[in-house]
């Protein structure tokens, strides 16, 4: 298939770029640079051993969007181009409601104008707010507590509506947890701008000499050694979840809703001795009051994605954090 992924050369988006082109399909990268960088597109192709397409335009274009579907005869969309950040979400909620979902909007007025059907859409687990309960199934009630959840669940809402009206339509809304880790070659990887919003690009960096500690907010929550535990699952696990989504929209119609995650949670200071052991570098910890944001724990069921699209993640926290610091080294040296 020919396959258009918007966001292509963000952190997600690139390593899904190399698992559907190792898989046979064609790419298209459809991405506006604004927090990714087009030299992403060549250390592709020194992955997938062939050229890979880079398209720079924005969603909310619509008639180049659509131009573009129709030129590359795109069979099917995995739509990861959004803005991402939940404290800067709180701090400029317009601009995620414009991207994320008026950027969506442009996307499928896109699709429907050039005839494609076939969606996967990069969502969150932000969605389900605050657990009620542990783990966190695709049945658990959604409160977001923040612009950028409201706006993934908004895009969600709107994609049931499409496909329940239209029955052409395939969606597929993947709700992850927290992406991490990178692709083995170490040529792509996270590259956050500014300062990092999740927690291993903090600690690759405080590792790697380039900010002095990591600020560990909270030790006293109900959890093993007293600091917040989330789902933490390799980008590669992920990407190949996407790949499996692809492979059942194209048996089944209609809107679905599926959790990627590996149904286990970290802590804070098990990343960092896991990180420590990996680096065989120190990573000196501050701790700080808890914000208010946050919760004690979150990890996902993933049963849903084991049954209804094959697919559970494989690799291993070591593995999550070995990747990461190589990807570190070599960005590193290519940024000297």
């Amino acid at each position: 298939m020919n396959i258009l992924l918007t966001g292509g050369v963000g952190y997600i988006g690139s390593h899904a770029a190399v698992v559907l082109a190792q898989a046979g399909h064609d790419v298209v990268l459809y991405d506006n640079l604004y927090n990714s960088r087009a030299d992403v597109a060549p250390r592709l192709a020194q992955i997938v051993g062939r050229a890979v397409l880079l398209v720079q335009g924005d969603v909310r274009d619509t008639d180049f969007l659509a131009q573009t579907l129709r030129a590359r005869h795109v069979d099917a969309v995995i739509h990861f181009a959004g803005l991402k950040s939940v404290g800067e979400s709180i701090a400029r909620p317009l601009a995620y409601y414009e991207n994320n979902v008026a950027g969506t909007l442009s996307l499928l007025q896109a699709m429907q104008d050039a005839a494609i059907r076939t969606l996967v859409f990069s969502s969150t687990a932000n969605i389900y707010g605050a657990p009620h309960c542990l783990p966190v199934d695709e049945a658990h009630p959604m409160a977001p507590t923040n612009p950028y959840g409201r706006s993934k669940l908004q895009i969600e809402q709107m994609l049931a509506d499409l496909a329940a009206a239209d029955a052409a339509w395939r969606v597929a809304c993947l709700r992850y947890f927290n992406p991490v880790g990178a692709h083995d070659s170490g040529l792509i990887g996270e590259d956050p701008r500014g300062m990092p919003d999740n927690l291993m690009p903090v600690i690759a960096q405080v590792a790697g000499g380039r900010r002095a500690r990591l600020d560990v907010y909270g030790r006293d929550y109900p959890t093993p050694d007293g600091t917040g535990v989330r789902d933490y699952i390799h980008v590669m696990d992920l990407v190949e979840g996407h790949l499996a989504a692809l492979d059942f929209l194209a048996q089944h119609t209609g809107w679905h809703a599926v959790n990627l995650g590996t149904g286990r949670g970290h802590s804070v200071l098990e990343m960092v001795r896991a990180f420590e052991a990996a680096s065989g570098r120190a990573v000196p910890c501050h701790f700080a009051a808890r914000r208010p944001v946050d919760v004690a724990s979150c990890y996902a069921s993933a049963e849903k994605a084991r049954t209804m699209l094959n697919w559970q993640a494989r690799r291993t926290l070591e593995d999550m954090c070995a990747s990461t610091w190589n990807w570190q080294q070599q960005n590193e040296q290519r940024s000297s």
